[in-house]
């Protein structure tokens, strides 16, 4: 019997394997890619981000560490992460309703932004977000 004819994606995800880059995750709506997030001890975790939804979502699906109190609707800075430099220039500014959300944020630095504001592209692939450090009380 002749075997089925592999898809295209299939195809693709076992070449990428073959010569050592990075693959793409897939899911059955789309592509993803993969972003990486950065806790406060430093231990990265690379997780897979459905193009189209959000860096947030991404986060909560693979169980990162972030609280995201608002369930994503931009009412508080608990998904506040901390870009790379060339990551945030990419992005392009933040809305001024998102600037003045992560103003309530704690560890706020220059390239800050709100994850749940973020829409995952395929530009994404290989991006950074570190978790900023927990005020100690």
């Amino acid at each position: 019997q002749p075997r089925p004819a592999m898809s295209v994606r299939h195809v693709s995800r076992v070449a990428v394997r073959l010569v050592g880059r990075p693959a793409r995750h897939f899911s059955s709506d789309g592509a993803s890619v993969s972003l990486t997030f950065i806790d406060q001890q430093g231990t990265e975790k690379v997780v897979p981000a459905v193009v189209g939804k959000t860096v947030l979502e991404a986060a909560l699906a693979s169980k990162i560490d972030i609280e995201a109190a608002c369930g994503g609707e931009m009412a508080c800075s608990t998904c506040h992460v901390i870009l790379e430099s060339e990551n945030y220039e990419a992005l392009g500014e933040p809305s001024e309703e998102e600037q003045d959300m992560l103003d309530l944020a704690w560890g706020l630095t220059e390239t800050s932004r709100l994850c749940c504001q973020i829409k995952v592209t395929p530009e994404l692939e290989g991006s950074k977000y570190t978790l900023p450090e927990e005020p100690e009380l």
